[in-house]
Parts: structure tokens; sequence; C-alpha cells
């Protein structure tokens, strides 16, 4: 490739922080217990990274397991405590400002931060976190991130921000909410299966 002046267009290896201590201040309040039965109850948040523009950008979700509906997320050149903020922000203006929500997340340090944590003491949420090193513990959250990736982010990535911003925010508030068969939901998506009187049984 060198010799013939090719250049591989494919990203390459990404470093990501793992953390590396347990937060026992942070429970894990949640205990897989995936089954909600209301809209607003537990929410879930994960962070993952994309690549666009030559180089890696970070996106947050925010996850409302009643429906596994995506109702926040956040793009963002740093993983850091405001990525994870904004989308929390986002969901909690989307859902009209509920109270009493339990959040959920891993243990990086985004959501272990004093901005997050304060923020969630604003919004008037509890905080659950993950065992570390245990990706079952946000499993929903997880395979939202993997359909997305596999399914629908391009294998060479996105050519500028903002092609990343528009086609991941039709993904996430367009085509995997509205779309997107989800088996939990007995084959619904999440929008349509929040909105159904009937209620759904399934497995996550």
């Amino acid at each position: 490739m060198r010799e013939s002046g090719l250049v591989c267009k494919q990203p390459g290896p990404h470093k990501y922080k793992q953390a590396t201590v347990e937060r026992p201040d942070i429970p894990n309040r949640l205990n897989r217990e995936f089954n909600v039965a209301a809209p607003n109850q537990v929410w879930c948040g994960d962070i993952t990274y994309i690549w666009a523009q030559g180089c890696w950008y970070y996106l947050a979700v925010v996850l409302d397991l009643y429906r596994r509906r995506a109702i926040g997320w956040a793009l963002s050149t740093r993983p850091n405590a405001n990525l994870a903020v904004l989308a929390l922000d986002m969901a909690y203006e989307r859902r009209e400002r509920p109270e009493g929500v339990l959040f959920h997340s891993d243990q990086g340090l985004q959501y272990a931060s004093e901005a997050f944590r304060q923020r969630l003491w604003s919004y008037r949420m509890r905080q659950s976190m993950s065992r570390r090193g245990n990706c079952w513990d946000n499993a929903p959250t997880e395979r939202l991130l993997r359909s997305l990736k596999s399914e629908w982010v391009p294998a060479t990535g996105y050519t500028s921000l903002n092609e990343a911003r528009q086609d991941i925010g039709d993904y996430l508030m367009g085509y995997y909410n509205w779309l997107r068969p989800h088996q939990y939901n007995g084959g619904l998506p999440p929008a349509e299966a929040e909105n159904s009187p009937k209620q759904l049984s399934g497995i996550s």
C-alpha cells in the first residue's frame, strides 16, 4: 500500500479509559431489573466513540428502560462530564422534566463526576452504577449502541461532524424509536410500544 500510495480508510484502534476502582458510594440499585412498569422510572446512559472527519468523536445516549426508547444524546470531541450532562439535559427536557427517575450507567468517569452527580441532584434523580467491568449490568444501553454501530454508522466513518450529527440523530430519534422492530416490545418500535394502551412483554 505504501509503494502504491494507498491510504487505508478504516479508523485505527481506539483506546478508552476504563474504571479502575469500585464505587461503593454509588450502588448498583438497578441490579439488572430491566423490566420497568412505566415511562420515566429508570433511565440508562452510556458513551461510545464514532469516527468522523478523520478523528474520534464521542457519543452519549440516554435510554428509557420502559420500552427501550432513546430519549437523549450528545456528540462531542471529548468524552468528558459535559458530554454526559448534555445527553441527560436533552432527555430531561424531552420527557417534560420528570422527578424520581433512577439513572443507571457504568462506572465511567463522566457519570461519577461531580458535575454529572450535581445535575442528577438538581433534577431530583437517584443514581445507580454497574459493577466494575460487568457490561451485562447495563445490557439494554450496550445493545442500543451496538445496533447503531453495526446497522447504521458507515464502516469508514463520517466525512464531517455535521453529517455524523444529522445521521445519528435520524437513527436514534427517528428510525430506532419509530421504525425499527424491537424484540422486547413484541416486534413494535419503542415509541409505538410506549404509546400503545396494550400491555406488552418481552425479553431484553
